[in-house]
């Protein structure tokens, strides 16, 4: 049977479906079951805001990462006394002014040689000149260093003092000790003008500290002047004498290349300085490797969440199998079937890419005001993610709508 009006032996034309018409059979068919349509875009929103807050806080934490490099560490320089190796006939290259020779650089903070003095094995450290009083104990490290090293260090006092250049010129015998070998030896105040005993000699306790911003491990050990150490225990009791120099910043490389031959302009060999490394290769490195990492966290989410949504598009195919019998009974085809299917699942998806995007970014912001950073969210992170979610979307509702698609509309209406 054909139309009035058409010629013998022409077709029906076959349906069409307009975009107007698609966009309200995908919105009707989200807003019949709101509550199927949160949880299915719930699934995106979870994944779409872990990828928003994963991305930003891996730059926020590269950014404080970096500006706490470039605070302290960019800053220090250590100097390492490599004599041994080159002249087995000298035991410390060190010369005795080595702090004012360092000092006199400019770009220097604070300077100082430092070293761990090896005792016998039997020599213990305790708060009374019997060596098994409670508390003694031989596994505290003695660290004999010249006053520099404890201002490179940037010490935090509990208590007392830190000695000075005098007590180094005198080698007089005092110490001062971290708070933790303190409390270890039952010495709780410096009022009563507190002594240890190292190996049997007598040292008095001038400071005790809390922290430090450079060598932490001088907070586990007794630091006793430089001069003193070598007085007391001699100076082949040296081990791998060590300088640290504190710089200005933008200081660091320019001293690094200067301190071998400021401290023996005849052996500059016997010296090895350690710069830090530039700031901007560690800050790359760090944040690609944290971008590598996290980026595969987020796409874990992202794919959990195209799971849930391809689940529940199915299931809505499975359910709707009358409705989309009865469609193409009444002339839609199967492409426009699919269309509607894959128009609202992308719908979902958008919209969850919206919302986590809006979640990921409020996330950011409430860690680093809580961790008192400075938030980093990078703008194409905020553009890409909405976009993520609806190809997320598409891509969950491809086979689902493939499915609905090929639902026969004779066999459709018999269920």
């Amino acid at each position: 049977m054909t139309r009035p009006g058409t010629p013998r032996g022409a077709g029906i034309s076959p349906s069409v479906l307009r975009l107007r018409d698609l966009c309200a059979e995908a919105a009707a068919g989200i807003l019949q079951r709101p509550a199927r349509s949160l949880l299915t875009a719930f699934g995106t929103v979870l994944g779409v805001g872990s990828f928003v807050a994963v991305l930003g806080l891996t730059a926020t934490a590269s950014s404080q990462i970096d500006s706490r490099f470039s605070g302290l560490s960019a800053t220090e320089v250590t100097v390492e006394d490599n004599a041994r190796k080159q002249n087995e006939f000298v035991n410390v290259a060190f010369p005795e002014d080595a702090d004012q020779r360092i000092g006199r650089l400019n770009g220097v903070d604070h300077a100082g040689v430092y070293f761990t003095v090896r005792l016998p094995d039997d020599a213990t450290v305790s708060a009374s000149p019997q060596a098994d009083a409670p508390g003694s104990t031989s596994r505290t490290k003695v660290v004999a260093a010249s006053p520099g090293v404890l201002a490179a260090a940037v010490p935090s006092l509990v208590q007392g003092r830190v000695y000075d250049g005098f007590a180094e010129r005198t080698a007089a015998p005092v110490a001062v000790i971290g708070e933790g070998v303190a409390g270890q030896l039952g010495i709780t105040t410096l009022e009563n003008a507190p002594a240890i005993f190292i190996d049997g000699e007598a040292f008095s306790v001038v400071g005790i500290v809390g922290d430090v911003e450079r060598k932490a491990d001088l907070l586990l050990s007794v630091v006793v002047p430089r001069t003193t150490a070598e007085r007391v225990w001699g100076e082949e009791t040296a081990s791998d004498p060590t300088m640290l120099i504190s710089t200005r910043t933008g200081a660091a490389q320019q001293i690094a290349a200067e301190a071998a031959l400021a401290l023996r302009p005849d052996h500059p060999e016997y010296f090895r300085a350690i710069a830090p490394p530039d700031p901007r290769q560690l800050r790359t490195s760090v944040g690609s490797d944290l971008d590598q990492l996290f980026l595969l966290l987020a796409s874990i989410c992202l794919v959990i969440g195209a799971v849930g949504i391809a689940n529940t598009t199915l299931v809505a195919v499975l359910e709707r199998t009358g409705e989309i019998g009865l469609r193409r009974a009444l002339g839609a085809r199967g492409r426009h079937i699919a269309g509607q299917f894959l128009a609202e699942s992308g719908a979902l998806g958008a919209l969850g890419g919206l919302l986590g995007t809006a979640i990921g970014t409020i996330t950011v912001v409430a860690v680093a005001v809580f961790r008192e950073w400075t938030p980093v969210v990078h703008p194409a992170t905020v553009t890409a993610a909405p976009l993520v979610g609806l190809v997320t979307g598409l891509l969950a509702g491809l086979y689902p709508a493939v499915r609905a698609s090929r639902v026969q509309p004779v066999e459709a209406l018999r269920r």
